[in-house]
């Protein structure tokens, strides 16, 4: 029977949403042409590591839950250092909202794949998903993931 607690952890510091692959050419072999090759965003992959050290933290060496799941995001973001002490203030009070990057989806999927195999085995599993983006004083994102009872397909 696996462990129906729900895992929490926050990841520190500016959310990054999950960047588009990006293609870099291979240079061509004698004869041949140059082949395309697909790779991931540095900042993608950095942030993706961040997330990964958190979860395996929150673990407590716990096997990855099985079955459906539920993600819940609290995605916190920086006020702009430019705006004025009033417009900081009502951002802060949930009166103006972070219209602006990263997309809280493209977050999602950032956080997704980086707890893959950690949290849960693989992010087939999440059934179920929760989330806000409001601006904060400090910055990062809330992950709960909750084991949801019913069986997997």
């Amino acid at each position: 029977m696996s462990d129906h607690k729900p895992v929490t952890f926050l990841v520190p510091g500016e959310a990054v949403g999950k960047g588009r692959p990006r293609v870099r050419m291979l240079p061509a072999k004698a004869g041949k042409k140059p082949v395309p090759m697909l790779y991931t965003p540095p900042e993608t992959k950095n942030y993706e590591e961040v997330i990964a050290v958190q979860a395996r933290a929150s673990m407590l060496n716990r096997e990855p839950i099985q079955g459906p799941v539920l993600v819940e995001l609290k995605i916190l973001v920086s006020v702009a250092a430019s705006w004025s002490k009033k417009k900081t203030a009502a951002a802060l009070a949930g009166q103006v909202m972070p219209t602006k990057k990263p997309d809280a989806d493209n977050v999602l999927k950032a956080i997704c794949d980086g707890i893959n195999g950690i949290v849960f085995k693989d992010d087939v599993q999440v059934v179920n998903v929760s989330m806000s983006k409001r601006f904060a004083e400090t910055p990062g994102v809330y992950v709960r993931v909750v084991p949801l009872l019913g069986e997997s397909s």
